[in-house]
């Protein structure tokens, strides 16, 4: 009983370590996932195909191609180089939605058809919010892309992608 007790009893003078917000789901150390997300790894090179320029828009890429990737996403992440991005590969084609949970940096969302066409953008998203953020059509991929990016470069809906694994 005696061990139970102290055992219980936080040390004093430290703070406590708070739990993730997945840690229901997490079966690896929180800081482990955290470091492991917090780099960019090039895997890929994505081009914009915008009706209004001829002249494609290319961004380096990761991908989030299993369940795992896609759940962390860009979670943890403080900042995105501008020429940088995530490309989801989704397993089916359907109505799709993300979220900003434990995401630090604002993004577009962009997200795009099997013929890879951009069906819907949800710009300007609010960092670590958990508000729904669906597409407005069938999606197979996703992008996300710091926000503002998509009204800088005048990326619109109707206009296509396309890319290049390494």
């Amino acid at each position: 009983m005696l061990s139970f007790i102290l055992t219980s009893i936080p040390k004093f003078g430290s703070s406590p370590t708070p739990a993730p917000a997945s840690s229901a789901t997490t079966t690896a150390p929180v800081n482990t996932a955290n470091a492991s997300s917090t780099t960019f790894t090039k895997q890929g090179t994505l081009s914009f195909i915008r009706s209004n320029n001829p002249d494609p828009l290319t961004i380096d890429i990761e991908v989030a191609d299993t369940e795992t990737k896609r759940n962390q996403g860009l979670m943890y992440r403080r900042q995105m180089a501008q020429n940088h991005g995530m490309l989801f590969i989704m397993e089916e084609m359907k109505i799709q939605s993300f979220y900003m949970r434990n995401t630090h940096v604002s993004l577009d969302i962009i997200y795009v058809d099997d013929q890879k066409k951009i069906v819907s953008i949800q710009k300007n998203t609010t960092p670590l919010s958990e508000k729904s953020l669906p597409s407005t059509g069938d999606a197979l991929y996703v992008v996300e892309v710091n926000a503002g990016y998509t009204d800088t470069y005048n990326i619109q809906e109707g206009d296509t992608i396309a890319f290049e694994l390494d």
